[in-house]
């Protein structure tokens, strides 16, 4: 497909652009499929329009490409690099938010005012300033994007933490306190059964919901009492952890041995049944991992039943922290059960939880005893009015390593 000097050509599974303009040749890659093919088009167009006025191909200030075409390229781009929840999120905050505000403007038009516009509405219009800073970010995601594609000279969206109010790392966090997770797990254990080793794992590990129903009976070593989390069930496809690197994590002896309870009936059961047993080790009847939404309403009901008050699933990786760091545990420790990135995501989340060491590092400031004043030191009127100690000469000198006891030959001032 050619436009005088100008033409697109599909090469690797992308749209290019390519130009031959007075013997000189420049090629840019512009997208894939047909948002990438629409884009190609558009781009060729104006670096036709530019050459027939003597200006430069690819002149990153005049070339015209809309945040809505330039958009889809950018999704299918990140498909391939990112998380599909990622992607999900990226694509709402961009059908929600973005694109209602930025449809038919081009990318060189949108300025770090108006992006600072946008942000200023929607906290306005009583988003919360996390969601407020998702969007910018993902602004920030395209654009920079953009820039890599010479399509933009700067990226108007980097550093959003400038302009917009500062976000507090410490979450709010409602764990179960000590009494309140023993009565729910002796409830659950009397007339939930099949879900009690769940729970007891949710409570004992702190593994996400997604770890939880990912994990496979080869994952657990239960000798050395202990479980590699390899992987994530979520919104219905099995991807990485979080942090996208496995960890492993510590069993206690109750929960070891009620997962060693729930194998051997496992095995039990594929033995009558004259089948392999199920890969997953919380699963239903038919060998599936439980369904996530199913699991929440499960939960709900059994705080219910025993009386303890309403928190999320999630709350029961919250109590295993908390509890821990209550006990005593290092940070460093509770940070490698959690999976967490860093310590300081630790910190922030469950600082405030570590019992009150401070108070204890001041108390042993104080000494039980005054300490004695130091004896005050008077200056002699001369150095011959100084004492020295005496000195036993050996055969190769003298034992204090000083070989000259006057003072005056080391200050003459003296």
């Amino acid at each position: 497909m050619r436009t005088m000097g100008v033409k697109i050509r599909q090469w690797k599974g992308a749209w290019w652009v390519f130009i031959n303009h007075q013997g000189t040749r420049k090629a840019k890659r512009i997208g894939t499929g047909e948002p990438g093919k629409k884009a190609a088009k558009q781009v060729a167009q104006q670096i036709q329009a530019r050459l027939a006025l003597g200006q430069t191909a690819f002149d990153r200030a005049q070339t015209s490409i809309t945040l809505e075409a330039y958009a889809d390229t950018f999704l299918e781009r990140i498909e391939q690099t990112r998380k599909h929840t990622t992607h999900g999120d990226y694509q709402k905050m961009l059908d929600r938010y973005i694109l209602p505000v930025f449809r038919g403007v081009d990318l060189h038009q949108i300025t770090r005012d108006k992006v600072k516009t946008l942000a200023i509405t929607c906290l306005q219009q009583g988003l919360a300033p996390k969601t407020v800073l998702n969007i910018v970010r993902t602004m920030s995601s395209l654009f920079s994007h953009a820039v890599e594609d010479n399509l933009l000279a700067a990226n108007p969206a980097l550093n959003p933490g400038k302009f917009l109010p500062k976000i507090s790392k410490r979450r709010s966090i409602d764990p179960l306190n000590r009494q309140e997770l023993a009565q729910f797990l002796t409830y659950t254990k009397q007339v939930a059964s099949t879900v009690y080793p769940l729970f007891l794992c949710a409570a004992r590990t702190g593994l996400r919901q997604g770890e939880l129903l990912a994990l496979q009976w080869d994952d657990l070593n239960l000798a050395g009492r202990f479980v590699e989390v390899r992987r994530n069930f979520t919104h219905g496809r099995f991807t990485t952890p979080k942090s996208g690197e496995s960890r492993r994590v510590d069993l206690s002896r109750e929960l070891t041995a009620t997962l060693e309870a729930l194998q051997l009936d496992r095995q039990l059961e594929a033995a009558s049944a004259h089948r392999d047993p199920f890969l997953w080790v919380f699963c239903d009847a038919q060998g599936k991992p439980f369904h996530q939404n199913w699991i929440r309403l499960r939960f709900f009901r059994l705080l219910k039943g025993a009386g303890v008050r309403q928190v999320r699933f999630h709350d029961l990786r919250h109590t295993f922290a908390s509890l821990l760091l209550q006990n005593g545990e290092s940070p460093v420790y509770v940070k490698d059960q959690m999976g967490h990135s860093s310590i300081q995501v630790t910190v922030d989340l469950y600082g405030h939880l570590i019992p009150g060491g401070n108070t204890q590092a001041v108390d042993r400031l104080d000494s039980a005893t005054p300490a004695q004043p130091a004896a005050a030191f008077t200056m002699p009127i001369s150095s011959d009015q100084l004492s020295y100690p005496v000195v036993t000469r050996r055969a190769s000198g003298v034992d204090d390593g000083f070989r000259t006891r006057d003072l005056r030959i080391h200050n003459p001032a003296l």
